[in-house]
């Protein structure tokens, strides 16, 4: 998948793209993975554990405990026997063109 997202573990990265492809941000209607909103996704074999480093469009984005809420839904979903960790971080803060570099890409 062709998508700037750090991790230590592309496989099960994109495994994990699989499930968030289908989070959506319901203000603006589009996934966060396509939003930019995912910055890294940390495998941590030894601890049985996933660190996601995200954003939110805003710092008072009136739907981010929902959008992190079924974030954490959709890692449980594809790794059951993980910790879920969601650390919202707003350094660097989104950006528009996080989402247009995306639609260019596309050819839209």
């Amino acid at each position: 998948m062709s998508v700037n997202i750090e991790t230590n573990n592309p496989e099960k990265c994109d495994y994990a793209l699989i499930g968030l492809y289908e989070v959506y941000d319901p203000e603006v209607g589009l996934n966060v993975v396509d939003l930019g909103l995912i910055y890294e996704l940390d495998f941590d074999e030894d601890n049985k554990s996933i660190n996601c480093r995200m954003t939110l469009t805003t710092q008072f984005c009136p739907m981010g405990e929902s959008i992190t809420s079924d974030i954490m839904q959709s890692l449980t979903d594809a790794f059951g026997d993980y910790q879920i960790n969601v650390n919202l971080t707003f350094n660097p803060p989104w950006s528009f063109e996080k989402f247009r570099r995306k639609v260019e890409l596309l050819g839209r």
